[in-house]
């Protein structure tokens, strides 16, 4: 069975702006394999959120071609890859995108509904996504009841309850304070070591510092692609 999850070959993405072309990504080479833990990072305007886009099949490449999970996704149209996304993609953003009118066990059997799955079997699956991010107690309540790190474990749980190939989180961290920021890391580390690959899309030094990879880009390009040798655990 092939181990890579992600392979991307000379992906370029350019956005006419004007009379200018911009390359937001110019010729990308990257594999990530099946459970690693992979950190992109880059100032602003160096192509991560492009690059994140790309990777979950939010946009495609202007060029190149990309293999996620064994199918070449680089030229599908937009119904086509919106069905890629919610079979082998976790999607957490810094703004949770969780509904407002729903509960969080309602919000987290979002993905399922799509996927076609049957009530019961819908709200099954959902309670245990969210018993596994300790919010049994909450399943009930709806998003502005919730606080900023327990509605963060809510667009997890909903991350995970396809069971997708790869997690991916946009600044996870980004609107949660410094505690409630290392509770979440310390769920990614659980999810990590259940046999997820996760890919945390950040600016933050001390985020990326959980992860075992960490991925540099600037002006379109890899600048560094290194492994972590020391990643900061948590007990």
């Amino acid at each position: 069975m092939n181990n890579e999850v992600i392979s991307i070959k000379d992906i370029r993405k350019i956005y006419k702006v004007g009379n200018q072309e911009v390359r937001a990504l110019d010729g990308v080479d990257l594999t990530i394999n099946r459970n690693e833990y992979v950190a992109i990072m880059g100032p602003s305007g160096s192509g991560k959120s492009t690059m994140m886009n790309i990777l979950g099949c939010l946009d495609s490449p202007s060029s190149g071609k990309y293999i996620l999970n064994g199918t070449d996704v680089s030229s599908m149209q937009d119904t086509e890859l919106a069905e890629v996304r919610n079979k082998e993609i976790g999607f957490i953003f810094q703004s949770f995108n969780l509904l407002p009118r729903y509960s969080a066990l309602e919000n987290v059997a979002l993905p399922l509904i799509y996927s076609g799955e049957a009530r019961a079997e819908r709200e099954r699956r959902a309670e245990g996504a969210l018993e596994s991010v300790d919010l049994t107690d909450r399943m009930h309540h709806k998003p502005n009841e919730l606080s900023g790190g327990q509605r963060q474990r809510v667009a997890v749980a909903r991350a995970l309850v396809n069971n997708p190939s790869m997690i991916l989180a946009d600044e996870p961290t980004g609107n949660l304070d410094s505690k409630t920021s290392i509770d979440i890391m310390k769920l990614f580390e659980k999810i990590h070591n259940k046999g997820n690959t996760i890919i945390v899309v950040t600016h933050e030094e001390d985020i990326a510092r959980h992860a075992h990879r960490i991925i540099r880009l600037r002006d379109g390009k890899i600048e560094s692609d290194e492994l972590n040798s020391n990643p900061v655990r948590h007990s």
